[in-house]
């Protein structure tokens, strides 16, 4: 008598998201052999992994979870991932992270090159004159107040970034930004400097007036990410969804294409 051959076991699936330690789920998507990008929930800080000042330190977060072994690291044999670019604490959307050095270094030259196609949702105050426009304004630091920027025609960077309203509302619009630099809050101080602050922006923005236990979220979510890959020489296209962001700010879905 023999015995009966075993029975094969089947590995669990690699989950679709990362699962940080205090149980926040953040949306993958898409992975291949050089990078990861995320969902990036709006709360989330990206500084320096050292710096453990804030408990929303998204880089801290996820090098301590790859660090503890937690399954959705272990299943993709991850030792490594680092941001490649950077959103504001409360913008949403696409966020790319290297799984190497060498990933980091080759694609974040792609940010610094212009190379990388970036597009953003904006919902911001009123209804600005133009269909399409683009604003070229420098951007510097603001002497006055650490962290924040300001339009600088003498001592600012160049920048540039495309808007094209998408929907128009009773108070506020719905636009299209596409970001050719990334100099830091650029969208943000580009619409200021037009008349059009962003709805929810507490440092660019009109006073928020807060019911108790309430938020205003920032109207700023980055939904793509396109890229030549620098390693298999095909298009990279990273999309995030829109539906719940358009459905906070009382607008329309999109219409695909």
């Amino acid at each position: 008598m023999t015995d009966s051959p075993a029975q094969p076991t089947h590995a669990l699936a690699r989950p679709n998201h990362i699962e940080l330690g205090d149980g926040t789920q953040i949306q993958i998507l898409h992975e291949d052999r050089s990078v990861i990008a995320i969902d990036k929930p709006p709360g989330w800080m990206l500084v320096p992994h050292t710096w453990q000042k804030t408990n929303r330190n998204l880089q801290a977060a996820i090098v301590s979870s790859i660090a503890a072994g937690d399954f959705w690291a272990r299943s993709r044999n991850l030792t490594f991932l680092r941001n490649i670019h950077r959103l504001d604490a409360e913008t949403s959307g696409v966020l790319l992270f290297g799984r190497s050095n060498g990933a980091v270094e080759s694609i974040g030259r792609l940010f610094e090159s212009r190379q990388m196609s970036k597009s953003y949702l904006v919902v911001v105050h009123g209804t600005p004159p133009a269909q399409e426009w683009t604003c070229r304004d420098p951007i510097a630091p603001d002497p006055k107040e650490i962290g924040r920027m300001k339009v600088d025609f003498r001592e600012g960077k160049n920048a540039e970034t495309h808007f094209r309203i998408l929907q128009a509302g009773a108070k506020a619009t719905l636009l299209e930004a596409q970001p050719v630099t990334g100099r830091t809050h650029q969208i943000r101080i580009h619409l200021l400097a037009g008349g059009h602050p962003v709805v929810g922006d507490e440092l660019y923005g009109p006073p928020i007036k807060k019911a108790p236990k309430s938020e205003v979220r920032l109207g700023l979510r980055s939904v793509f990410l396109g890229y030549m890959d620098p390693f298999t020489r095909r298009p990279t296209r990273i999309e995030a969804p829109a539906g719940e962001f358009l459905r906070e700010f009382r607008f329309a879905p999109l219409a695909k294409g």
